[in-house]
């Protein structure tokens, strides 16, 4: 009888073992999505820094040669080529702050999964735990038999006396 109980302790220190385990595993690979993810938002930023940087350089170049063909017409730079250059720059950098903006949300959204991803290994850390408390409780009530409790000493009366005295009856009268 003592092998039975012992093996069923055993079982159920497996069952809790297994079960804080499995949060960890859980916890281990939500905390590695996230850092992928924050990885993801870093190559986002360099990669948008690059691309800003290869638009403005396009622009510089474009900026240049319409210059070069308002000097080259024999136009002055006054007055109307002037306006449309100052054009042409105001719609370059709404160009370049959209690039920007849309990087980042990009990177924000990347940032925004990182702590979901956290935040659902934590959460599978914490239920496992109580998974871990469920089957210990349900493992140890398993091993548990009240009729074959061990119990010290024996009642001071006969159960005839014990039914007398919870009765209210003394006998002395």
């Amino acid at each position: 009888m003592c092998t039975l109980a012992l093996l069923g302790l055993a079982g159920t220190a497996l069952s809790v073992g297994g079960a804080l385990m499995e949060g960890q595993q859980q916890k281990q690979m939500a905390d590695y999505r996230a850092r992928a993810y924050e990885q993801q938002a870093r190559a986002e930023a360099q990669s948008s820094a690059f691309e800003q940087s290869q638009e403005r350089h396009k622009q510089d170049l474009l900026q240049a040669q319409a210059r070069a063909q308002a000097g080259a017409s024999g136009v002055g730079i006054a007055g109307s080529p002037t306006e449309v250059l100052a054009a042409n720059a105001r719609q370059d950098q709404m160009d370049l702050k959209a690039l920007q903006y849309s990087s980042q949300l990009r990177q924000n959204n990347l940032n925004d999964q990182a702590t979901i991803s956290r935040f659902s290994g934590k959460q599978a850390a914490t239920a496992s735990i109580f998974s871990a408390g469920s089957n210990l409780v349900g493992g140890l009530s398993k091993i548990y038999d009240p009729t074959k409790a061990v119990t010290f000493g024996s009642p001071a009366f006969s159960p005839r006396a014990s039914a007398a005295i919870a009765n209210g009856y003394s006998g002395l009268y």
